[in-house]
C-alpha cells in the first residue's frame, strides 16, 4: 500500500496514522509531509518504527529549503518514481 502524507507532522495525527501503516508499505512525503523527513525528530521515528519505505519528494524539499535536513533513512525521489509508486502500489491512502 502506498500512504501520501500531505500535512505536517503538527497538523495531522501521527499515531493514527502509524497504526495504519503495515510491513512492507510505502510512505511519500510530498507537499508539507516533507517535514516528517527531518532528521532526529519523533514524527519520523514514529514512522521509521513501522518499518515501512520512507520516500520524500525532492522538488518539495527543495523547494522548502529542507535538502540538507533529510535524514539518511527516508529516499528522496523524483516525480518519475513517484509515478512508479502509484503504478505498483494499487491501494492507496491520502493523508
Amino acid at each position: 500500500m502506498l500512504h501520501t502524507l500531505t500535512m505536517s507532522p503538527f497538523r495531522c495525527d501521527v499515531l493514527a496514522i502509524r497504526r495504519l501503516i503495515a510491513v512492507g508499505d510505502h510512505v511519500l512525503l510530498l507537499e508539507d509531509g516533507v517535514i516528517f523527513a527531518l532528521a532526529g525528530t519523533k514524527a519520523l521515528s514514529i514512522l521509521i518504527n513501522t518499518s515501512a519505505y520512507i520516500h520524500a519528494l525532492r522538488v518539495d524539499l527543495l523547494a522548502r529549503g529542507l535538502m540538507n535536513q533529510v535524514s539518511s533513512q527516508v529516499e528522496i525521489i523524483s516525480y518519475t518514481y513517484f509515478v512508479m509508486l502509484t503504478l505498483e502500489n494499487p491501494q492507496q491512502i491520502c493523508w
